[in-house]
């Protein structure tokens, strides 16, 4: 009995792995690619704060995005998840930024290359959402 328990831990344990590979992935990516908006020490603190996000019940991977920001591919894509992660994440991170990836951002989000350069335009950060 105990043997498919663990067997589940060791699995979810993997995935949880590789996901915050993504997160690991883009930084280093970032990091390498010198031209930096911000100090490398910012992109080492979002990379926790990455990894950190994983462990949001509907974010299926999280990445950095170039522009200082975590960027998330949602389980569910609907209003009401959407609110709820962003809430957690604010929460978790009141001086962070979320970036929801959108379904014609998917593509470009497989490539590391491409979706560290994804735009936070319509992205608002944390501090304007928690001051009212």
């Amino acid at each position: 009995m105990k043997a498919p328990i663990y067997a589940a831990l060791v699995i979810l344990a993997c995935a949880n792995a590789a996901h915050a590979d993504s997160c690991d992935k883009s930084r280093d990516y970032i990091l390498a690619s010198g031209d930096l908006p911000q100090k490398p020490e910012a992109y080492r603190d979002l990379s926790k704060m990455c990894r950190e996000t994983l462990l949001l019940s509907n974010v299926k991977d999280a990445f950095l995005l170039k522009a200082g920001a975590v960027a998330v591919v949602p389980r569910t894509d609907s209003v009401s998840a959407t609110a709820s992660t962003l809430s957690q994440f604010c929460s978790r991170f009141p001086k962070g930024t979320l970036h929801f990836v959108s379904r014609s951002e998917r593509r470009q989000a497989a490539d590391t290359a491409r979706a560290v350069r994804i735009g936070v335009g319509n992205t608002t950060p944390c501090q304007k959402i928690t001051r009212g």
